[in-house]
């Protein structure tokens, strides 16, 4: 996947359907070159638009799709798009469970202009079962009350500001967009189910004893949906801390309203911290992460002064105000 990118947003009506676009625009902003958008996106990452030949006349490599729709699946109204952007010059790129080289009409269009295509949800190696053997090193995993809270940025701004204290530390994505940003890693909700935490130790390998695995979570135990690829990692993932993620003011699981709300902090941290003691006696909650980017800046501080009252442990938006208390609290515990 070959940088420079242009960002696919497709019709977007938001940015939570556009994680994978903002998460590279964020992580990667020298790679992102400008955003392509179809006519009723609502979603505008700042970057420059641009058709795929003013793209390719600015030396853009890839196209990447930058949509996390529900099914992750190729709409129709996006084939022609994407292999115009073939066409054009341009290699292709996604995270989709539906893949782009099972498309028949994007299959072909890529092999009649010689373009690659690049499909991050297709493990490049197989996995064991779970062992549950312990393993030397240590483990932080980003858990969360629903999907799309904030895991992944949290893991990213917690690994950085522990190596940028000098502590040996290695973030590790469990989705598509993590690996975009690293270049490395596994989309664990492509695993076979028997093989998820199987993959969660081979993404997290014995360590030196005071080496950090900062593991990126992946859905939530406590959602009707997505808590079977949650407790998997869980398990596999052998975590002794777990960072309990959450956007501030979310009430309802996303896509599910009116049918099941948000737990709280306190219910959800348990269940995870529960679940991931079967291979980890030892596991513990270190902190709370609250995505407070629709609150102004003192609602922020007061919703993150409320998460310390109700669970007793340091809580910080990593992204607004930095993941420092999260960090001082977790190499204070584990000195």
């Amino acid at each position: 996947m070959q940088p420079p990118f242009l960002l696919f947003l497709g019709t977007a009506p938001d940015i939570g359907w556009a994680k994978t676009a903002s998460g590279l625009a964020e992580w990667r902003a020298d790679d992102c070159a400008g955003q392509y958008r179809m006519e009723g996106c609502l979603v505008d990452l700042g970057l420059p638009d641009m058709t795929f030949a003013e793209a390719t006349a600015k030396g853009v490599r890839t196209l990447v799709i930058g949509i996390a729709n529900d099914g992750g699946y190729i709409a129709p109204e996006w084939i022609p798009h994407i292999t115009a952007a073939l066409a054009a010059g341009l290699d292709a790129a996604a995270g989709l469970h539906q893949r782009l080289a099972d498309h028949p009409e994007i299959s072909k269009a890529a092999q009649a202009h010689g373009r690659t295509l690049h499909d991050l949800r297709r493990p490049q190696q197989t996995f064991k079962t779970g062992t549950g053997r312990k393993r030397s090193g240590r483990r932080m995993l980003m858990v969360g009350t629903d999907c799309a809270v904030g895991k992944k940025y949290t893991a990213l701004a917690i690994d950085r500001e522990l190596r940028r204290r000098g502590a040996a530390s290695t973030f590790c994505p469990t989705g598509q967009t993590g690996i975009m940003i690293t270049g490395r890693g596994i989309a664990i909700d492509s695993v076979v189910a028997d093989f998820i935490s199987g993959a969660a130790e081979w993404l997290s390998p014995d360590a030196a004893p005071d080496h950090w695995h900062v593991i990126e979570g992946q859905g939530a135990l406590l959602h009707p949906a997505y808590a079977g690829v949650t407790l998997g990692l869980v398990h596999g993932s052998q975590p002794d801390a777990l960072v309990i993620c959450h956007e501030a003011g979310r009430r309802e699981i996303q896509g599910y309203e009116g049918q099941y709300a948000c737990p709280s902090l306190t219910d959800a941290l348990a269940v995870h911290v529960a679940a991931a003691r079967l291979t980890n006696p030892d596991a513990r909650g270190i902190g709370i992460s609250l995505n407070t980017s629709l609150l102004s800046e003192d609602d922020a501080r007061a919703a993150i002064r409320d998460a310390e009252a109700e669970l007793g442990l340091p809580a910080c938006d990593p992204i607004r105000f930095g993941p420092a208390p999260i960090v001082d609290h977790l190499l204070d515990v584990f000195a």
